[in-house]
Formats: structure tokens, sequence, C-alpha cells
């Protein structure tokens, strides 16, 4: 079994982890939300810099945690894609330095398999094939994972992602940064059946809808006139637990349809969630009422591997190099790359 260090900077949080097949050894997280919470999301020069400082005490620290050394090591894996540029930049060449110095394979990993891979850190059992239902800040897809490297993209958002869509509407309701903790803690308190928001369906050109794929521009956009007209009728205080919980229902209802109508019309028994969004209460309430209902599995990770870490990128490198699939050093970063092209970044 290989023993990986794993490098995540594709955002906000700088990540180091330690890992051994599927079993973490370390995994330090430094976020920086405090940093970008007074501009209401991330600025890409402030988040660069801040990974620049934190990224070798992060390194330190997860040798200390594993109470392990470079011997120890087999490879030395980053997130290469997708993400932020500049910060992809910074942990991918801290990476390919240490691989160098060392002299250690580098493995590039693409970020979306990264947290296809969380689910096989919380349930070493888990395998393929089974469906993933994928929804961050960034991303909201549904991937038929078949194999290692082997993937199909079933579902995807047309507009705003999932978590996206959660920052937007906190800032309409004027609430903090990140969204999606504050809403799901505000929802817990509110009435989801007071408001009716539209679930943002997505038309197909011969007619009918998108089975599986998402729209949530004219959720944000509804929301928006909701406030506007309850501030016109007077209501001040905005009753912001009732509109908290009323958007979060309407996106766990809208995803649970989607995923559960993708396994059964594929005949997949199995189904991970990952991603940020993958912590929200709503969410893992609907879906699990609605697989047990239909006889699927479904499994979220805990917490804190929903989140941007790097034992998760550790996890899907430790599986690349124990198959011989090792990036050339010459490997560059991407802001985008589809989930389907993760073989790329193997080609020598």
């Amino acid at each position: 079994m290989a023993t990986v260090l794993a490098i995540e900077t594709s955002c906000d949080e700088t990540a180091v982890a330690i890992v051994n097949n599927r079993n973490i050894c370390s995994s330090v997280v430094t976020s920086q939300i405090t940093l970008h919470r007074v501009y209401g999301g991330v600025v890409p020069e402030m988040a660069s810099r801040e990974h620049l400082l934190t990224i070798n005490p992060c390194i330190e620290q997860a040798f200390l945690e594993s109470k392990l050394n470079w011997s120890d090591i087999d490879g030395v894996a980053a997130t290469v894609a997708p993400g932020l540029v500049g910060a992809l930049m910074i942990g991918s060449t801290a990476a390919k330095t240490l691989a160098i110095l060392y002299d250690k394979p580098f493995i590039g990993v693409h970020h979306l398999e990264g947290h296809i891979y969380a689910t096989y850190l919380s349930d070493p059992t888990w395998e393929p094939p089974f469906l993933c239902l994928l929804v961050s800040g960034g991303h909201t897809s549904l991937i038929y994972v078949k194999n290692c490297g082997v993937y199909e993209q079933l579902g995807s958002t047309r507009d705003d992602a999932a978590g996206e869509a959660f920052d937007k509407v906190a800032r309409l309701l004027n609430l903090e940064y990140p969204g999606g903790p504050i809403i799901d803690r505000l929802a817990k308190t509110g009435n989801p059946k007071r408001f009716i928001l539209p679930e943002g369906k997505v038309s197909l050109p011969e007619g009918g809808y998108h089975r599986y794929d998402s729209s949530f521009s004219g959720l944000k956009t509804a929301v928006l006139r909701l406030v506007e007209q309850l501030k016109k009728e007077g209501q001040e205080p905005l009753p912001v637990a009732d509109l908290a919980a009323s958007f979060q229902d309407t996106v766990a209802r809208s995803l649970t349809k989607k995923t559960i109508a993708c396994a059964l019309d594929y005949g997949i028994k199995k189904i991970a969630i990952g991603g940020g969004v993958a912590a929200n209460s709503g969410l893992r309430q609907h879906l699990q009422e609605a697989a047990k209902e239909h006889d699927l599995i479904v499994h979220f990770p805990p917490l804190k591997l929903c989140t941007d870490n790097a034992a998760m990128i550790g996890c899907a490198a430790t599986d690349h190099l124990q198959r011989g699939h090792i990036s050339a050093l010459s490997l560059g970063v991407s802001s985008r790359l589809n989930i389907t092209e993760v073989m790329k970044l193997y080609e020598s």
C-alpha cells in the first residue's frame, strides 16, 4: 500500500495530509474564511498569498502529526485542476519541488475526484460502481463512478452551483459568508413550507425537462423578488429563518429528485455525496429518506471530509500511484478540467 503526502490549495483552504491507501495518517487544514468574509467571497490574489505563507507550516505539521518521515513517503501529490490558477500553482509547485528534492513520483489530482475519494476514507469497504452527487461552491454534478479514473458525468448545473446559490442568497438576507452553514442553522428554526419557490427545472429543446441537470439562478432571483416584495409590504425585520428554511428545502428537494431519478434510471444501487454542501442537514435528510423509500444505499462522509481537505486528494493519489499512474513534472494547472478527462493528468 502506498503512502502519499498530498497538498490541496485549489481555493481558500491550505491543506496538507499524509495518507496510506484509505487511512489518514495526518490531516492539516488552514482556513481563510475570516480573511475573505469581509469581501463576501474569495479574493483570488489574497488566497494565493495566504497559501504561500501557510503551506510550509502545514507540511511540517502533517509530518509531526503522522510521526512519519520522508523515508516513509512513496509519492507527492497536489490538486492541479480545477480551481483558482494562482492558488493551484502554489500547491503544485510545492509538491513538485518536494518530489524532486526527495526523489519521489509526482501525482497531479483532479479536485472533484478527490471529493469522490472522500467516501473511501470514511468507508474503506466502499467500491465502484456508484453514483456520486458532488455539490460544492463551484460544482453541482452527478457522476457515474465506474473505476479509478473512469467517470461519466450524467448531470450538472447550467448556471450557479448549489454552494454558490447558498452564498448569494445569504448576501440577499444580509448573512455572513460563507452562506451554507448559517442558512442551515437558521433553517432548523424556520418553516420550510411558508414560501413556495421554484426548483429550477432545465427545459429540453424537444419539450419537457432534463431529469438530471440543475439550475439555481432562477431560484436566487425568486428569493430576491420575494425579499423585495416583503420589504415593500413593510415586513421588517424579514422572516429570515423562514426564508432560509424555504430556500434550503427547495434546493434539497431538487437535488434529491434528480439524484434518485438518475440512480433508478441507470440501475445504480449506491449513492455517495461529496463536496461542502454534503454537510447540509436538509439535503442529508431528504436524500436519506428518498433512498430508503427506493431501497438505495446513500453514504455521506463525515463533515470534516465534506469541505476541501488534502486527505481526499491523498486517497485518490494512492490509488493512482498503485496503478502506475504518475504525472510528468511538466504538468501544468488548469482552472477547468472535466472529471471525464482525469486520465490526461497521467499522460507522459
